[in-house]
């Protein structure tokens, strides 16, 4: 069964002119988007939100991306219609679709 892993991407605007550190005082972090990841060839939602974590997140000074949701991809399909029309096809547009297989 597919899933979609919804990611939340931090900025650390700290890093650009500083040690970006929370010990320094020079950590400034905003939320920035995420990206919406259609995992297939998995069999459990755990198994699509670690695989995304693994393969497909950053974690350094400057930026975090981490996978804050899981659902099945008939539920992300019925989100998205609830949603303003092109703001659905740009979703669906921007979904990466990945496998732990390729």
């Amino acid at each position: 069964m597919p899933y979609v892993v919804k990611t939340q991407t931090l900025e650390n605007y700290g890093a650009h002119d500083a040690d970006g550190k929370f010990s320094s005082g020079n950590a400034y972090w905003k939320f920035k988007g995420g990206t919406d990841y259609i995992v297939s060839d998995v069999e459990r939602p755990a198994d699509a939100m670690a695989y995304v974590m693994a393969a497909h997140s950053q974690n350094c000074i400057s930026m975090k991306s981490i996978p804050t949701e899981v659902m099945t991809l008939d539920a992300w399909e019925k989100e998205l219609a609830a949603l303003d029309g092109d703001y659905a096809v740009f979703l669906v547009e921007q979904a990466v679709k990945v496998s732990p297989l390729n």
